[in-house]
């Protein structure tokens, strides 16, 4: 594990305007950058990053964070991957904490694996573009499909050469041992003398989503009828074939901008595409679809949409992946091609914006694609329309929403013209046979849809009020929490007369103090349980740091409180996008009245929550005749006198919240 002292370090260096900008291109706006966004499709921007804060905010979606939440969403990185990139850029020496002597061994095998497939990738690459082997062979058979240099680079595209241990001499020449040549795959071992896996094939490195080496795909070049046509590695601690789709690294950042994935096949499938011009492509590399993949594609988006040639028999072997995208939980369309075209093919010859509309137009919801497809099979035969129908209700079964299920269910109906009752009898004996195997039942499965009246229709407003004066208190202490103010005391004070009587009196306080004492009166907590978590983690960082410094604070917050808090944080740099000082419009800021802002906001969430105390105890008062109400009743008085108070001081009518 990387160590704390290391990742303290990354923190304290990386700038998340340089990180940022090299991704996206940012302009000045005052103290802040700001840009078009990453994340969606915009004209105007709403993307903004604070040098200052060293945070970023995304209006237009709502994502926000530190330059390792950026490389998270953005380049979709896990948080050690994200360290790692971040330690590279600044060369940050990574420190790894003290491990057991398995777990180092097993790392650094890992480690080294990785080391070598990364070698290979760069070998291979070389060779096709520098050998005279490469380039007569590999580098001809690549133009010949169509590809550019660009593709070519883009996608490192490389050769092994026809010698039976080129790449195992060169590599044992670079130090690496054999070991990790052979549990790669790479080499394959024998007693006299290894010989490479890869040898005479145009290779295609396979990479994780943050674009790690993890195997290889090789293209055999001659007739020879035994060999295989396409080889892979074999499985290894590093490269599992069914957890790896290839493309995902180049596809990554346009699937979840465009929020759709294309599924194909084969790797010159996803490749042609991209060199088409549409990027959120990525292959299952021949192999079945597997759940892994499926999750692997959910990271970045819900929307699938799998392309099938027209090959009928090849059709109806690969629709069985279709339900396993729907257990996912996922969305799934298909688009076929012409007979005699594949995806790569197609792509190839179809300008850009021709193979866009191609795909809109054909792309067909699940539903369609499946009764169009078997239909004519079914024609009129009773008996293989009724296994049909069964076929698409299995299919529905597996959808987990069940507001899904029941509109697919109607429009099955629609299309098949059958009674709806008698595909949700069958469709309830499926889900029922599915819970019965798993052992399962989720509270979905457990109830049926209930309509529930609304009793109350001011609830919505009410919790709406509650969270807008909660999330101002923590914005009160994040943006003024450890600055010092005068706030108004009132007093309780015996005169010479003997007579008590309030008296105003003006005391400095820390902001954070004065909040925390406020709300230390009324014997309240925060209503909404995120709220509550982050105040109390403001308030113990403010009691055991003498200052208060925004990066030093997010280099300690757990990562479920960070979208909330640079929400927070970035709430004012919105007002910045808009430019309204160059319209001569000026907005007035928080800070120059910190004392009346904070004592406003106090002052209305405890007159908020007092109020619903009185609520309480006007609801535990009894009606019936010998019930002594006097101690509720009396409570209850003096919390409207609170509230008076509170009227006062707001300079406000009371009304009533509840």
């Amino acid at each position: 594990m990387i160590s704390k002292a290391t990742i303290d370090t990354v923190f304290e260096t990386a700038r998340v305007e340089e990180v940022i900008g090299d991704f996206v291109q940012l302009k000045r706006a005052g103290s802040n950058f700001k840009g078009l966004s990453p994340f969606s499709d915009e004209r105007s921007p709403s993307f903004m990053v604070s040098p200052v804060k060293q945070i970023w905010k995304d209006f237009s979606t709502g994502k926000g964070g530190n330059s390792v939440a950026f490389l998270m969403e953005h380049e979709h990185f896990t948080y050690p991957e994200a360290i790692r990139y971040l330690a590279k850029k600044y060369n940050i020496e990574i420190e790894e904490t003290v491990q057991s002597d398995e777990e180092k061994v097993n790392t650094d095998l890992r480690e080294s694996m990785y080391l070598v497939s990364e070698f290979a990738k760069r070998y291979f690459h070389d060779t096709l573009l520098n050998s005279e082997e490469g380039k007569a062979i590999g580098y001809s058979y690549f133009k010949e499909r169509g590809f550019t240099n660009e593709t070519i680079k883009k996608f490192e595209l490389g050769y092994s050469p026809e010698t039976w241990d080129a790449f195992t001499k060169e590599a044992l020449g670079k130090g690496y041992k054999m070991e990790f040549l052979e549990s790669t795959g790479l080499t394959i071992p024998k007693e006299d003398r290894p010989f490479d896996r890869f040898k005479g094939r145009v290779m295609f490195p396979i990479q994780s989503m943050s674009g790690r080496t993890l195997g290889f795909g090789g293209r055999i070049l001659t007739n020879d009828k035994k060999a295989a046509k396409y080889l892979n590695s074999p499985e290894s601690d590093i490269y599992h074939k069914s957890k790896v789709l290839y493309g995902i690294f180049q596809a990554k950042q346009s699937i979840a901008k465009l929020n759709n994935c294309y599924l194909v096949e084969g790797y010159t499938d996803v490749i042609q595409f991209h060199q088409a011009g549409i990027e959120n492509v990525v292959a299952s590399s021949g192999t079945a679809l597997t759940p892994d993949q499926i999750r692997l594609i959910n990271r970045l988006t819900k929307n699938i949409t799998v392309l099938f040639d027209g090959d009928a028999a090849g059709l109806r072997a690969s629709i069985r992946g279709i339900d396993l995208i729907l257990e996912e939980g996922m969305n799934v369309k298909v688009c076929t091609f012409p007979d005699g075209e594949d995806p790569d093919s197609f792509a190839k010859k179809t300008p850009y914006e021709d193979l866009v509309a191609y795909l809109d137009a054909n792309s067909k919801d699940f539903m369609q694609f499946k009764a169009s497809l078997l239909m004519n099979e079914a024609k009129n035969d009773p008996i293989k329309k009724a296994d049909l129908i069964r076929d698409m209700v299995t299919s529905i079964s597996k959808i987990p929403d069940r507001i899904q299920r029941e509109v697919y269910i109607q429009e099955c109906a629609r299309i098949m013209d059958i009674s709806e009752q008698v595909l949700l009898s069958t469709l309830a004996q499926l889900v029922q046979k599915d819970i019965t195997e798993t052992g399962k039942k989720s509270k979905q499965e457990q109830k049926a849809f209930e309509v529930v009246k609304n009793e109350n229709p001011v609830a919505l407003e009410k919790i709406d009020i509650l969270y807008q004066l909660e999330r101002k208190i923590i914005e009160i202490l994040l943006l003024y929490g450890n600055k010092t103010e005068e706030f108004e005391d009132v007093l309780l004070k015996t005169n010479e007369e003997g007579e008590v009587e309030t008296v105003s009196e003006k005391k400095e306080y820390p902001v954070y103090q004065r909040v925390f004492l406020s709300l230390q009166e009324d014997e309240v907590e925060l209503a909404n349980p995120l709220f509550r978590d982050v105040y109390q983690n403001l308030i113990d960082y403010f009691h055991q740091n003498e200052t208060f410094n925004v990066e030093q604070y997010l280099m300690q917050l757990p990562p479920e409180f960070a979208q909330e808090v640079t929400d927070i944080l970035m709430e004012d740099e919105k007002l910045t996008l808009h430019d309204w000082e160059a319209q001569n419009i000026i907005v007035k800021q928080k800070d120059q009245s910190i004392e009346q802002y904070v004592s406003e906001t106090i002052l209305t969430l405890r007159w908020f929550l007092v109020d619903r105390i009185i609520e309480e105890l006007k609801g535990s008062i009894s009606s019936e005749p010998e019930s002594d109400n006097t101690e509720p009743l009396s409570m209850a008085m003096d919390y409207y006198k609170l509230i008076n108070s509170f009227s006062n001081k707001l300079g406000r009518v009371m009304s009533r919240y509840n």
